[in-house]
């Protein structure tokens, strides 16, 4: 299967998946948002939430056995420990992540989402060019 497509049907099932939590539950599919409501259970309301994480897990185990994932260079453990700190502050900071707030909050209309989205994206691409021009 070419690569657009695989990436185009990934697209349709995300956002398919956030519109179902959504018209089901009535709950936005913010990742960051329901992996902090099963940390530490604050409420009873954790059974999708844990329902939602597994099926992200398991689809994403599945597709790598069905699909050829693409091959990526492996990075310094520290690195990703380091890097992962920073999106996880950076979620809190804005008040949610890309799922939240790019795929769930720009199909519902929110400046608030819409300032995000452009606030991470712009910091995405700041941060290829950075680090393609110390590699130069």
């Amino acid at each position: 299967m070419h690569p657009f497509v695989q990436s185009a049907l990934g697209g349709i099932m995300i956002g398919l998946a956030s519109w179902l939590l959504l018209a089901s539950l009535g709950r936005i599919a913010g990742i960051s948002g329901i992996a902090a409501g099963v940390l530490p259970p604050s409420s009873g309301d954790t059974g999708w939430r844990w329902a939602f994480l597994a099926g992200l897990v398991l689809g994403g185990a599945a597709t790598a056995v069905y699909l050829q994932p693409p091959v990526t260079a492996l990075r310094p453990t520290g690195l990703l420990v380091v890097a992962g700190l920073l999106v996880g502050f950076g979620t809190v900071l804005g008040s949610g992540c890309t799922s939240g707030h790019g795929v769930c909050g720009l199909g519902r209309r929110s400046a608030r989402s819409l300032v995000a989205t452009l606030v991470f994206m712009g910091s995405g691409v700041l941060t290829v060019l950075a680090v393609n021009l110390y590699r130069s």
